[in-house]
C-alpha cells in the first residue's frame, strides 16, 4: 500500500476491523446511528452503509471489496475515519477536501471491508481482538514499540512485568498464520499436530493480494517459530496452517518528509 489518504487521521495502529456484532446492514428497526460529515458524500458515491460501533459508515462503494483493496495497494485510497473524532480539518471543509482529492485519477474511495483486509495483510492489530489491556507488548509481538531508554528506565506502566519478558520467555505470542481452504476467522481454535487445542485465532480473512487465507492468533511460545505446522478448526473441520512472518505483504508506507 503506497499511500492511504485520510480526511481526519493518519492510518496505522488506529486501523480497526469490523466484527459482525459491530457491523450490520442498516434497517428501520435499528437505533439512530451517528453520521460523519461525509455521510451524504458516501451515499452520492454509491457507498453501501452499515452500522459500525454506533456509526453509519460505508463497507464498500461501487467497486468490489477485492478491487478496492488492490487499488489501495497499487495506487491510493481515501477512507473516512472521522467517526474516531480525530478531526484535523474543519467539518465544513471535509466534503470539499474529499472532492478535491478524488480529482486525482489515482485516488478512489475505500470502505471498511478493504480497510480490514489491508490492516490484516500488514499485520496490524485490532484493539479488542488482537490486543487488549491484558496483553503485553512482548506477547503481542510489539516489543519494537519500547525504546532503549524506556526499557532501561522502566518508567512506563507494566514495566516490572514487561521488561523481564523482554529478557526471557513468555507463555504465549501473537503469530501470523496462512492456510488454503476455508478462511480462518476470529475465535477459530488453533491446534497442534496431535489435535490438542493450543490457542485461538483473533483475526482472519482471505488476502486479496496473496490469494490465500491469513490470520493472527496466540499460541504458546514453543509453537511460534515461522514455518511451524499447526491445525486450525474451521466450520468444525481441521485444516493445515503454517506459522508465518508478518507483515504478510511487504509494507511500502508513504512517509511525509
Amino acid at each position: 500500500m503506497q499511500r492511504a489518504v485520510s480526511v481526519v487521521a493518519r492510518l496505522g495502529f488506529r486501523l480497526q476491523a469490523f466484527p459482525p456484532a459491530l457491523c450490520r446492514p442498516l434497517s428501520c428497526a435499528q437505533e439512530v446511528l451517528r453520521r460523519t460529515p461525509l455521510y451524504d458524500f458516501h451515499l452520492a458515491h454509491g457507498g453501501k452503509m452499515v452500522a459500525f460501533a454506533g456509526w453509519s459508515l460505508p463497507v464498500q462503494y461501487r467497486d468490489s471489496h477485492t478491487d478496492s483493496h488492490l487499488h489501495t495497494r497499487q495506487h491510493c485510497s481515501l477512507f473516512d475515519v472521522s467517526h474516531m473524532l480525530q478531526i484535523s480539518v474543519p467539518v465544513a471543509g471535509a466534503v470539499h477536501l474529499a472532492t478535491a482529492l478524488l480529482k486525482n485519477p489515482e485516488v478512489k474511495l475505500a470502505g471498511l471491508a478493504a480497510r480490514d483486509s489491508l490492516r490484516l495483510e500488514a499485520g496490524l492489530c485490532l484493539y479488542g481482538n488482537d490486543i487488549d489491556e491484558h496483553t503485553t507488548p512482548v506477547e503481542g509481538s510489539l516489543s519494537w514499540t519500547l525504546g532503549k531508554r524506556r526499557r532501561a528506565a522502566m518508567d512506563f506502566p507494566g514495566a516490572k512485568v514487561i521488561v523481564p519478558q523482554l529478557k526471557g520467555k513468555v507463555q504465549r505470542r501473537r503469530v501470523g498464520l496462512m492456510c488454503e481452504g476455508a478462511p480462518m476467522r476470529a475465535h477459530s481454535p488453533i491446534l497442534n499436530m496431535e489435535g490438542t487445542k493450543i490457542g485461538t485465532v483473533t483475526s482472519g480473512c482471505p488476502s486479496p493480494s496473496l490469494k490465500k487465507n491469513v490470520a493472527m492468533g496466540y499460541v504458546p511460545c514453543e509453537y511460534s517459530r515461522p514455518g511451524t505446522m499447526l491445525l486450525v478448526e474451521v466450520r468444525r473441520k481441521q485444516q493445515m496452517a503454517v506459522v508465518s512472518k508478518m507483515p504478510f505483504v511487504p509494507t511500502n508506507y508513504y512517509t511525509l518528509k
